[in-house]
């Protein structure tokens, strides 16, 4: 069709054939997907490698650690907030030049992070990055949704999926070693070339659909929802910061911390009362009376607990009680991240042949029984090969969760809310990751003092702390030390080990709770329904 033909066609009409045949712009559609698959997969590995980096980012810039933390406090709150409207901006002001904008924004921001000479400058270079990154993945996969038609979909977000579930698995690595053999800095200088490539790319392949042209401008003579972006950006942005510092601050013991969940509930709740009623709503919230699409932005929000909240879970304990270095717990990660390459393009060519409720059963199912697995084989003692091995049977599992959840989340909607679509998916499966985070840290603290108290009851009340240590004091003796030192560094193994094991017993609290919730979702499959024609991504 040429630009002239497309030009002629009714909204209605755009996107039917949009829908029907895929619209790529003239040309191949996996060309458009590997060329916007780039700069997506350079913002989600930007993030996870930045974690790692934070202790030498506050040295570096004369910080502390608690302080450095706002480096990425900074971006999740600005990601969060340019999320859920960057379907409402690329529809005012057109997806291609939108798409670029961000782009462009990440990588000019990646620079100045990188030559940030102090701490107050690097942050608000974050906040920039943040809010060029937010738009990059809900654009990627409306470009996505719209290029291919319904019965190739699955293999496109098949790559979309490695691009997001592969970056966290070998973020931590790479983050380790740029961090241990260069500088902190390269973090954020390895976007560049990237983001150059990418813009280039795209400035000659992308083409936004007929149908959206007409919406552009449609959408530029309503008027601007100021009291929608304000409510969501003042909602997000308070319960960003709740979720990052709430166990730093002790929750609801801090005043700070009260204010500000106060400040979410009432604008957040004030928010979906306000666009649903509004004409042209930053976010069209009544989507979410389609079931398929509020039941399949819980399922991802669930499997965003679960991803990001073992990501941070299985490095983190491997380092505080198994001495490993940043560098080799990252690498515990990786294998999981190739198993879900090897895996997402079968997942792809399954979907259209199979009943997508099935994949997603399946997937939960498989997950329920790796967090199982993994709760009953965590022990300080565990070797390199079982810590891979819990991570690869986490990541069969949402291999074949993440394509059929994106495709069914489609299911009943029209492609002029593509654009919609993929920016609140996309948040809920951010929010579903932090909200991870914050529960396992909390989680793991709490359990962890609670254990604590009943272990070191346990053996008072056993009558065995006396025995123990004479026995270990006199181990220490042999060797040499004096017997009032023995005594001493025997009362501090007990408390060690006594930590250890409570440690460890937290550990496996937070994993039984990931159990229950994959658990859950199983027959919340059956809420969805199954699409017409046999596609379970069809429209």
């Amino acid at each position: 069709m040429t630009p002239a033909e497309a030009a002629r066609l009714s909204p209605e009409e755009s996107e039917r054939i949009t829908h029907e045949q895929g619209w790529s712009g003239g040309f191949n559609p996996w060309t458009v997907a590997m060329v916007v698959t780039m700069a997506t997969f350079m913002e989600v590995l930007d993030t996870a490698i930045a974690n790692v980096s934070l202790p030498h980012i506050a040295g570096s810039l004369s910080a502390s650690e608690d302080q450095a933390t706002w480096v990425l406090t900074s971006y999740l709150v600005s990601n969060a907030v340019v999320l859920p409207i960057s379907g409402w901006l690329a529809n005012r002001v057109g997806r291609k030049r939108f798409y670029m904008s961000c782009v462009t924004l990440f990588t000019i921001s990646s620079f100045l992070c990188g030559v940030a000479p102090n701490l107050g400058l690097l942050i608000f270079f974050r906040v920039l990055q943040g809010i060029g990154g937010g738009g990059l993945a809900p654009s990627e996969q409306a470009i996505l949704a719209d290029t291919f038609p319904p019965a190739k979909r699955g293999m496109a977000f098949a790559v979309y999926g490695m691009a997001v579930v592969l970056a966290p698995a070998i973020g931590p690595t790479l983050g380790g070693y740029i961090t241990d053999h260069y500088s902190w800095r390269w973090v954020f200088f390895i976007n560049l070339p990237v983001g150059v490539l990418s813009l280039m790319l795209c400035s000659r392949i992308l083409v936004d659909p007929p149908h959206l042209i007409k919406l552009k401008q449609m959408a530029a003579k309503a008027k601007v929802d100021f009291g929608g972006l304000g409510l969501i950006a003042v909602g997000l942005g308070a319960l960003e910061y709740v979720l990052d510092k709430g166990q730093e601050d002790d929750w609801f013991h801090s005043r700070t911390i009260c204010l500000f969940i106060a400040v979410a509930a009432f604008a957040l709740v004030t928010f979906v009362f306000w666009e649903w009623k509004h004409e042209d709503p930053v976010v069209d919230v009544k989507l979410f009376r389609n079931g398929n699409f509020a039941t399949a932005n819980l399922m991802m929000f669930v499997l965003g607990i679960t991803l990001y909240g073992t990501t941070v879970l299985l490095p983190q304990y491997l380092q505080v009680w198994m001495g490993y270095s940043a560098e080799d717990s990252g690498m515990a990660l990786s294998p999981g991240g190739f198993v879900v390459i090897c895996l997402l393009p079968f997942v792809g060519k399954m979907i259209g042949k199979v009943d997508t409720r099935y994949l997603i059963a399946f997937g939960f199912f498989t997950l329920t029984l790796a967090m199982w697995h993994f709760a009953h084989t965590l022990y300080p003692g565990m070797d390199f090969y079982s810590a891979v091995m819990l991570r690869v049977y986490i990541s069969f599992g949402i291999a074949f969760l993440f394509v059929p959840i994106n495709t069914v989340i489609y299911n009943g909607i029209p492609p002029s809310k593509n654009n919609q679509v993929s920016g609140i998916v996309n948040l809920f499966r951010n929010m579903g990751g932090d909200v991870g985070i914050a529960f396992v840290a909390t989680a793991i603290q709490r359990r962890s003092q609670r254990h604590q108290s009943e272990l070191t009851e346990h053996v008072l009340r056993g009558g065995q702390l006396d025995a123990m240590l004479h026995g270990i004091s006199q181990t220490f003796q042999h060797h040499g030390i004096a017997a009032p030192t023995a005594d001493k560094m025997a009362l501090g193994s007990i408390y060690a080990q006594v930590i250890k094991q409570a440690q460890t017993l937290a550990y496996t609290d937070v994993l039984m709770v990931f159990t229950v919730f994959c658990a859950i979702m199983v027959p919340a499959v059956l809420l969805t329904k199954k699409a017409k024609g046999g596609a379970a991504m069809a429209h």
